[in-house]
């Protein structure tokens, strides 16, 4: 209990390292909020580019169902492979999640996993989003493909062990499946992160004054913090594996949605200014 607190202290202030407060307050939000501006200007708060997200949308997609398939079907190893692992050839800084084995914690992180893939139908409640949700489903779904062609691709060309695989508690049977092999990188928390934050990130982008969006980053947090703590405790994946599922699964989250975002009325997003005193010079600030 007290290693996934620290998962969730340091998954926090990795993600947020701005003011945050979780507050009671209602779905109402300020008067002038990001769907009420873009209404006065005439636009939309996302526009799809059909001509590049159906192609990106379609290959990532069929990529990952046919992966899929495969990468959960890779030959077992002989029993004489996985009794010559040996912990001293993991690297330093994954070694000692090889002796952390867990079949609970393995098969509770699946909770989490299917408890976020339905997540953003949540923004079906609000009048605003709902306007729109057939444009926000295709974005999930763009979101959820990128995330599900980096997760298959690296794995259907990569043969990692699990950390269980090194481990002499853990039945050989277990070890020597084919689905021992695929460590990297976290599928689980990397999709996890993808629905959670792609959820939270198109709320913030509908309603950027509500204090709401802070209650939706922080179901995030605790989500894919969870769901890789128990990743770990499940000798599932080395912490290497989840720190790059998590980087990637937010990524997708944020940026698919965020790269579609409705520039209208934001102004010039990017100044240059001087600056003088002890030095003179210029700094340029460019606003995502």
């Amino acid at each position: 209990m007290i290693d996934m607190i620290k998962y969730i202290i340091l998954s926090a202030l990795f993600f947020i390292s701005m003011k945050a407060s979780c507050q009671n307050d209602s779905l109402i939000v300020n008067p002038v909020d990001t769907a009420t501006r873009l209404k006065i200007n005439n636009g939309p708060v996302y526009k799809l580019k059909l001509s590049i997200d159906i192609p990106v949308t379609l290959i990532s997609g069929g990529w990952s169902a046919y992966a899929f398939s495969k990468i959960y079907s890779k030959d077992p190893s002989s029993e004489a492979k996985i009794l010559a692992l040996k912990q001293e050839d993991i690297n330093g800084f994954d070694r000692w999640a090889a002796e952390i084995y867990s079949e609970k914690a393995a098969n509770s992180s699946d909770f989490f996993f299917y408890g976020a893939m339905p997540l953003p139908l949540i923004l079906l409640a609000d009048k605003h989003i709902r306007k729109d949700a057939g444009k926000i489903g295709f974005l999930y779904l763009e979101a959820m493909s990128i995330t599900g062609l980096l997760y298959t691709g690296s794995t259907y060309l990569t043969d990692r062990y699990r950390p269980l695989a090194y481990n002499p508690e853990v039945s050989i049977g277990e070890r020597r499946g084919g689905g021992a092999k695929n460590s990297f990188f976290a599928g689980h928390v990397a999709l996890v992160a993808t629905s959670t934050f792609f959820t939270a990130k198109v709320f913030s982008d509908y309603h950027p004054q509500s204090k709401m969006r802070w209650i939706f980053y922080t179901t995030a947090i605790i989500a894919t913090s969870g769901t890789a703590y128990l990743r770990h405790r499940g000798g599932k994946h080395f912490p290497s594996d989840i720190l790059i599922g998590t980087a990637v699964g937010t990524l997708s989250g944020l940026m698919v949605p965020h790269f579609h975002k409705n520039k209208i009325g934001n102004g010039n997003r990017l100044s240059i200014r001087p600056f003088t005193g002890k030095s003179n010079g210029v700094y340029v600030v460019y606003k995502l």
